[in-house]
């Protein structure tokens, strides 16, 4: 049995019109992310694409529109992406934003396809630091590591250099399709299902 999707409530994954999206989904080895990336989402994301690897080898297409979330669980999904075996395709639509731009840096840039309408947000991560002054102290460094971390990531998926990608990230810095094109994000824009490959 399917986990339940992550863009579907636990009742309408118990409905039948649920469990039939699903097969669906799962026979044209097709995996969504929409909405906050957190923990709940990471997971189910996780488990389709790993129960998708042990199917087959055949590639497996990630539709993403998402405000980011959750960095570590965005890691996760970025993770996977890369260690399972089957080629991920990655569609961007809608918005792809902060954590979700790290999950869609995963493909290689040849499979990392936008809708032409798909807008795409680096930025650095923010944190709401509260308790003592040392831990506000511990937990403020840790931002400093993960910005660093997050700025050679993607610096090395998109073939920018890591001080311009500082340098951006420093602020909300948005793209359009094309820009995102330019800059590396993406490789190229589709309109049609058929220009996947």
């Amino acid at each position: 049995m399917m986990q339940e999707s992550s863009t579907m409530s636990a009742e309408e994954q118990e409905s039948p019109r649920g469990r039939l999206l699903d097969e669906k989904l799962f026979k044209t080895r097709t995996v969504t992310i929409f909405g906050e990336i957190n923990d709940r989402l990471a997971r189910q994301v996780t488990e389709r694409l790993l129960a998708l690897a042990g199917e087959s080898n055949e590639p497996i297409t990630l539709y993403i529109s998402s405000p980011g979330g959750h960095v570590e669980s965005g890691d996760v999904v970025y993770d996977i992406i890369k260690f399972i075996e089957p080629e991920v395709r990655v569609v961007g639509t809608g918005w792809v934003a902060s954590a979700a731009t790290n999950i869609y840096l995963a493909a290689k840039k040849e499979h990392r396809f936008a809708l032409p309408n798909t807008r795409f947000l680096v930025h650095q991560p923010s944190g709401g630091s509260r308790g003592s002054a040392s831990d506000i102290k511990i937990q403020a460094e840790q931002i400093v590591k993960m910005r660093a971390r997050i700025n050679r990531l993607i610096a090395e998926e998109t073939g920018q250099p890591v001080e311009r990608v500082a340098k951006d990230t420093d602020r909300d810095y948005w793209m359009t399709v094309d820009e995102a094109i330019d800059y590396g994000i993406v490789g190229k824009c589709i309109r049609t299902m058929a220009e996947l490959g």
